[in-house]
């Protein structure tokens, strides 16, 4: 039995690309299998209520100034230097949710995420507008009109929909979230725990 993290993904979390930089290593180190999952944080959020930082935060004197600092230290730590906020933050990213599940079907997964990844969370571009998504996608070799047209494949969006539906019947209120096994860990801090749990679970 191989070990598996199951990591509920969103393009639009910032934590979720940070989260993403630093997964491979942990699965190096553990020997685990990293399963990707494309859900859509506005669907999770409208399901179980929650906000982003922003909204829920806000008014709390000090609150995001520390979540900026915790993010500072997190990206120091792994060297993450290309990191830049989205200046177009929030994104809404239903497009390009859809084109990561449009991409996996199309054998381009790899070759799509990173490059809206980059184009999200270090080009700092507004990937919520198609022009841009489709230059994004043709500057990384990909088909881009095949791909946004996938997005309005009836089955594509299914996808993305029983995705985001199946998170939150396993308890997910937000992105990153992770699973091993059944154990749920919430937020980049927890990828201590991530890599801890592994380390016990069966090889």
């Amino acid at each position: 039995m191989t070990r598996t993290v199951d990591f509920i993904f969103d393009f639009g979390s910032p934590n979720g690309y940070l989260s993403w930089k630093v997964l491979p290593g942990i699965a190096a180190r553990t020997g685990a299998k990293l399963n990707l999952i494309p859900c859509l944080l506005g669907g999770i959020f409208k399901a179980t209520g929650n906000q982003s930082p922003a909204q829920a935060f806000g008014s709390i004197r000090g609150k995001l100034a520390y979540e900026n600092l915790e993010t500072q230290r997190f990206v120091a730590r792994h060297g993450l230097t290309a990191y830049r906020f989205n200046p177009h933050f929030p994104v809404n990213t239903l497009l390009i949710m859809r084109g990561l599940v449009a991409a996996r079907r199309a054998g381009v997964e790899d070759a799509y995420r990173e490059a809206v990844l980059s184009a999200m969370w270090e080009q700092g571009l507004k990937m919520d507008d198609p022009e841009i998504v489709a230059g994004v996608l043709a500057g990384a070799g990909l088909d881009a009109r095949a791909l946004l047209e996938a997005t309005q494949d009836p089955e594509v969006k299914a996808e993305l929909v029983a995705n985001t539906e199946a998170a939150v019947a396993r308890g997910v209120f937000g992105v990153p979230t992770y699973f091993v096994g059944d154990e749920m860990f919430f937020g980049k801090e927890r990828l201590g725990q991530v890599e801890e749990e592994l380390l016990r679970a069966p090889a």
